[in-house]
Formats: structure tokens, C-alpha cells, sequence
């Protein structure tokens, strides 16, 4: 194949991996494309790790971090020229969302981003007036401003929802709708663990709101699928390196007021051509409140680790949370981050181990197991 031929079907392809829906490839399939159009992706080693840091990150900053060591590692030759297009445009992103947002010329007003905590995180999406606000006031005990008009919700807004003994981030967002775009959805989503899509049923043009909310999203890059962490989510390499694939669970709200609200989901589903996990609350009467944290908790993959000092009781008022598949060394990072390097060993007490058996600091944690560190 002459090299101009392979440049233009290398160009071809890869504006459709990056501006066209239907060619949903991923990062993988975009290496793909380059080798098998003769075209070197050769990522170095140091790429590879800064874009595994970027996966994991949380904090924009951090994300902002491995971005720029990226950037900085990644060959520069024809077939990644996309691929570093893709990267400078987060760059810029990030440096204007970590400077805040603009009013007035001067680089003022609240913080579109809300640093995790607890258990997980997770986000409130949903089309005006459909009960967003209501449900995380009676969720976390926040004071948020319910109104009877659309946009109420104007900036993120978090708040703590109680499960077990441990407590879950819920955040309220604004709408997503055509008339009111929110320029920094997809960075404020790119921390969450999942998202609860709210929907009001009794509203005659729910079927379109929700359709009109996915469409939105797919412009920002965020996909939103049935797979939680506890089902082993969604695998990295299924989309591109800056799509966010987002956890839902689809909430019908206001449920007091509908006869049927299972078969009014089940219509919903069929007509706007998705298939999530349903459930069904009432911020007013309080329907569905209590097995709404139970399931999040559980498709979450939360594990509930305590510590002991030597010779003391185990603290079972304070555990620390990590996901399914975490280790000691892990658990040790949330204690400090000095203790994690200078782990030696640990012993636990729990369901898979004997009392006090010893353990290293690979050993993978079980939800209960009580860890006494040792350097």
C-alpha cells in the first residue's frame, strides 16, 4: 500500500474513531487500526503507566498529572497524532476547570468539582422537574432547594446517605436538557462510581426527556450502561480512553403518585430503548428510601475492612472502605501512605482467615475482615 494511501485511510478511519458514534472501537481497536495499516503505535512503557494513572484518578488534578506524562511519553509520529489531539483537548479541559469558572471576565464562583468521599460516590442525573433534589434531601438530610420550576439545581451539590455503618456520596446535579447545557458534566461525572437516573413517570414526555439526556451525554462522552462493579463492570478497553463509562441504576421518582409504577418503567425501557436495573421511591411518603442504599451498597462491591492496634480492641465503629478485589497494601494506603511502604505484614481476623493468621500485603480483603498493620 503506497504511504499516501495509508496516511489517508489512517486519517479516514481514525476521524470515524473519534467523531462518529457509530464506530465505537476503543482504544484498543484504535491501536488495531494503526498496526494493521502498517503504522507503529509503539506506547511506551511510561505512557502505558501514566494512562493506567489516568484511569484510576479521581481528582482532576491527578487526572491533569498523568495527562500531561502522556502527552509527554507517547511517540510522536503520524499514527498517535489523534490520539494526542484527544489529549491536549483534556488538558485544556482540566487546566480551565481546575481555574474555575469564569464570571465577569475574572475566574470566580462555586466548584464543579466535588472530591469523593465515603463508600462511593454517586451522581443524581435526570431531566428538569423529574425529583432529583427532593430524592437527595430525603437521601442524605441536605437542604436542597426544591422548586416546582425547572433548573433549580444550578451547581453540584453533595451530601452523606447512611448505609450500614458506612455512608454512601450522593451528589445533585443540574439538569441535563437541550434548552439548559452544562459545559462541565462529563468532568464532574468522570469521578462518580454510578448514577442513578431519575425519572418522573406521571410526565408525558418522559420517553423523549430520556432519549434527549443520553443523546447529550454521547456528545460528552459518557456512556451509561447496566454493569455495576459488583456484576464486574465495564472492562476499560469497551470504550475509548476519554469516554466515561457510568454505572445506572433508573429510579422512577414520585411513585406515590402512579397505580403501576413497575409496568410504567417496564414501557419506558421499551420505548427509549434501554435496559437498566429499575427501582421505584417517593421522597414523600418514603417508598423504596431504605432498599435504595441496601442495593447501592451491594452493586457498589463495597468491603468494610477494621483496623486494631496490637493488643487493643478492634475499632468496629470506623471501617475503611475499599472495593472487591482490594488487598492489605491498600487498606494501609488509607490509613497513611507511609504505613503502605513500610508494610512488613499484617494479621487478620475474618471469614476467610483464622484468627489472627498472617498475611502480606497482596492478601486480598473480604467486606469484615479486622487487619492489625505491622512494619
Amino acid at each position: 500500500m503506497p504511504s499516501t494511501n495509508r496516511s489517508n485511510q489512517l486519517e479516514d478511519l481514525a476521524s470515524r474513531y473519534r467523531h462518529d458514534g457509530q464506530l465505537d472501537i476503543g482504544q484498543n481497536g484504535y491501536i488495531g487500526i494503526l498496526k494493521g495499516l502498517g503504522v507503529p503505535a509503539n506506547l511506551s512503557p511510561a505512557y502505558k503507566t501514566a494512562e493506567g494513572q489516568y484511569r484510576q484518578a479521581k481528582d482532576p488534578q491527578e487526572r491533569l498529572d498523568a495527562l500531561k506524562e502522556m502527552l509527554r511519553a507517547i511517540p510522536k509520529h503520524k499514527g498517535t497524532e489523534h490520539l494526542q489531539a484527544d489529549i491536549k483537548a483534556r488538558i485544556k479541559e482540566l487546566t480551565d476547570e481546575l481555574a474555575g469558572p469564569k464570571k465577569g471576565g475574572a475566574r470566580t464562583g462555586p466548584t464543579t468539582f466535588v472530591k469523593p468521599d465515603g463508600a462511593g460516590q454517586i451522581a443524581l442525573i435526570g431531566p428538569p422537574n423529574s425529583g432529583k433534589s427532593a430524592l437527595h434531601a430525603t437521601l442524605t438530610g441536605s437542604h436542597a432547594h426544591v422548586g416546582e420550576y425547572p433548573f433549580t439545581t444550578q451547581f453540584p451539590l453533595p451530601g452523606m446517605m447512611p448505609v450500614h455503618d458506612v455512608a454512601i456520596q450522593i451528589i445533585d446535579l443540574p439538569p441535563i436538557a437541550t434548552e439548559h447545557p452544562v459545559p462541565w458534566i462529563s468532568n464532574v461525572l468522570h469521578s462518580a462510581d454510578g448514577c442513578l437516573l431519575i425519572v418522573d413517570l406521571s410526565e408525558p414526555d418522559c420517553v423523549e426527556r430520556i432519549v434527549a439526556l443520553h443523546d447529550l451525554l454521547n456528545e460528552r462522552r459518557v456512556v451509561l450502561t447496566d454493569k455495576w462493579p459488583a456484576d464486574d463492570g465495564v472492562a476499560d478497553h469497551e470504550h475509548d480512553l476519554f469516554t466515561k463509562a457510568l454505572p445506572t441504576l433508573l429510579v422512577a421518582s414520585k411513585s406515590d403518585r402512579l397505580d403501576e409504577s413497575g409496568d410504567e418503567l417496564a414501557v419506558l425501557e421499551e420505548l427509549a430503548g434501554i435496559a437498566y436495573p429499575c427501582h421505584a421511591v417517593s421522597a414523600e411518603t418514603g417508598q423504596g428510601i431504605a432498599e435504595l442504599g441496601i442495593w447501592l451498597f451491594d452493586k457498589l462491591g463495597v468491603v468494610r475492612v477494621y483496623t486494631k492496634v496490637p493488643g487493643k480492641e478492634a475499632d468496629m465503629d470506623r471501617p475503611y472502605t475499599v472495593s472487591t478485589g482490594s488487598t492489605v497494601r491498600d487498606v494501609a494506603r488509607l490509613v497513611h501512605r507511609e504505613i503502605a511502604t513500610q508494610l512488613k505484614y499484617a494479621r487478620a481476623w475474618g471469614t476467610s482467615e483464622f484468627d489472627a493468621q498472617q498475611v502480606g500485603a497482596d492478601h486480598v480483603v473480604e467486606d469484615g475482615d479486622i487487619l492489625e498493620l505491622h512494619l
